[in-house]
């Protein structure tokens, strides 16, 4: 037997048990090793359906709700008298005595003041001394002219004489007008020495006192006395451009104090500017308030109540639902699979919490309330447990631009 083909050695017992041992270990290390794979891509598979689901933003969704078929629009007004006028001096001098304090009631014609006037009367004497020399110059005049016409029938004078006597005549009686002229002109401005009521009111203001330097006219002296007439009340209000068209004249208001809690007060449109101020957008609104009781008060700041018809078929939406958009004003509402349908919504009156919509929604739609900015068309979204909250209109709809 050559060396080739010689048998191995056979190893010892003990060595096979080492290779056993280290096999067995070798597999279960493999076996653990896999173990720990298949443990981390199972929980990798639950974080990442876990984080699927957490990324699906829960929502709350409401339906829109009818407006009320009437609705109260709340506006600031400013209370102003009927009649309100300063009263200015028309001649200048000095107060002599004052008749009337604020906060007295005055007729129409009632002294409010005297005025004395020395300038005055000195010019009134003197124009009435020149009327008299111009009543003179004219009776001289015409005793002249007569007597050179009666002369002229016996050719005693020339024509030419005659017509200048004739006419120095007549040049005297337009001196003798306007001497009368400014006679009467005078005497009118010294009517004016009795400042009087205008009209039946209520002296508001008193700005003067005796011995006080008067100046006449409104442009070099201040106002004297201010008069006003508050058994009727004028109220101005400004309504907003989307409100315009629904003002009407003989329309019903109710105006209330701040200061008079639950007190109202009766008012009736009689005028508005009929047209919208391009400054602030609105129009101008006047109303009419009795005041024969004498609890409103002219200057006063009020508060004006219009009841005005709702347009039909209006819906309304809590404004946290709007979605401002560059291609315009949207709402996000729930679709079929709870996917996310962006719905283009066109809007009308502004009640603060609440805005009118006019299209774009119908009562069936579900509408998304408070919806992420980042919101799109087909998103799928979880809606919350909760159920769905109508957005049900007050009993009577307040607006308060």
């Amino acid at each position: 037997m050559n060396a080739s083909t010689a048998p191995l050695p056979t190893p010892p017992p003990g060595s096979r048990r080492l290779r056993r041992a280290g096999a067995t270990a070798l597999l279960l290390a493999a076996a653990l090793a896999i173990a720990g794979i298949a443990a981390r891509m199972h929980d990798d598979r639950l974080l990442k359906q876990r984080a699927d689901t957490e990324a699906i933003p829960t929502v709350r969704v409401v339906e829109p709700g009818r407006v009320a078929a009437r609705e109260d629009l709340l506006l600031p007004g400013n209370v102003h008298a009927w009649y309100d006028a300063p009263i200015y001096a028309r001649v200048s001098g000095y107060l002599k005595q004052w008749h009337a304090d604020i906060g007295t009631p005055v007729k129409s014609g009632q002294l409010l003041a005297e005025i004395e006037t020395p300038e005055l009367d000195q010019q009134l004497l003197q124009a009435r001394a020149d009327l008299a020399t111009a009543q003179a110059h004219e009776k001289l005049a015409a005793i002249t002219a007569k007597r050179w016409r009666d002369m002229l029938a016996s050719n005693s004078v020339s024509q030419q004489e005659a017509d200048e006597k004739t006419g120095d005549y007549e040049a005297k009686q337009a001196a003798t007008a306007a001497a009368r002229a400014n006679v009467e002109r005078l005497q009118a401005l010294e009517s004016f020495k009795r400042i009087v009521a205008p009209f039946d009111g209520i002296v508001t203001a008193r700005r003067t006192d005796v011995g006080a330097l008067i100046n006449a006219g409104s442009g070099n002296g201040h106002e004297l006395f201010r008069v006003a007439d508050t058994r009727k009340l004028r109220v101005y209000v400004h309504v907003p451009q989307t409100y315009a068209s629904e003002i009407r004249t003989d329309m019903a208001a109710q105006l209330s104090l701040p200061e008079q809690p639950g007190q109202t007060y009766p008012a009736r449109v009689i005028a508005t500017a009929n047209a919208i101020d391009e400054t602030s957008r609105t129009l101008l609104v006047q109303l009419e308030a009795d005041n024969a009781d004498g609890r409103l008060t002219a200057g006063s700041y009020v508060e004006v109540r219009f009841d005005l018809p709702a347009p039909s078929g209006a819906l309304q939406l809590p404004v946290s639902a709007l979605l401002f958009r560059r291609h315009g004003l949207k709402v996000a509402t729930l679709g079929p699979g709870d996917r996310v349908v962006l719905k283009s919504i066109q809007i009308g009156r502004d009640y603060g919490t609440r805005v009118e919509v006019v299209s774009g929604l119908t009562r069936a739609d579900r509408v998304i309330d408070s919806p992420p900015d980042w919101l799109g068309e087909g998103d799928l979204v979880r809606v919350a447990s909760i159920a769905p909250t109508p957005a049900k209109p007050l009993a009577a709809t307040s607006a308060t631009p």
